[in-house]
């Protein structure tokens, strides 16, 4: 088995393990590629960009639920995109230097450390928090509320 056992920004373990073949094996190459190499999809691609199934959005890699429905809204970006997680500890928000200058505040499961997008702040939403967690289609599973 071919776990992952990277740390959190607290040094600790995730506290849910990802092996990565079986990971592999149920997802397609770019969910793969997203969820553990930070890849992104390409704007306007992804199945959740304009959906409006009421549910909850959960971590493809390891099912943890991330975001609801009722947090969605259309931004226009070519990405899902939410005002705020489930709660405040189930996402990580790490600083990404990937396109230095600019730095970006990047979006991973808090429980397994899969990528999940970014989060921008003050960009005028009128959403409660002033906040777009821009998040891949790819990386997220929905269970619609039956």
């Amino acid at each position: 088995m071919n776990e992952i056992t990277s740390v959190n920004s607290n040094g600790d373990l995730y506290p849910v393990k990802i092996d990565e073949e079986e990971l592999k094996s149920r997802t397609d190459p770019l969910s793969f590629n997203v969820l553990r190499k930070s890849a992104t999809e390409s704007a306007f691609s992804g199945e959740y960009t304009d959906t409006e199934t009421i549910g909850v959005y959960k971590c493809k890699a390891c099912f943890a639920e991330l975001f609801r429905s009722d947090s969605k809204f259309h931004s226009g970006c070519g990405w899902p995109s939410f005002y705020t997680p489930t709660k405040d500890d189930a996402v990580e928000l790490l600083e990404d230097r990937s396109l230095f200058p600019r730095i970006r505040t990047e979006v991973r499961c808090a429980s397994c450390g899969s990528h999940l997008g970014h989060v921008f702040t003050g960009e005028g939403y009128a959403v409660p928090t002033d906040q777009r967690w821009c998040i891949n289609s790819v990386a997220l599973v929905l269970e619609p509320k039956n």
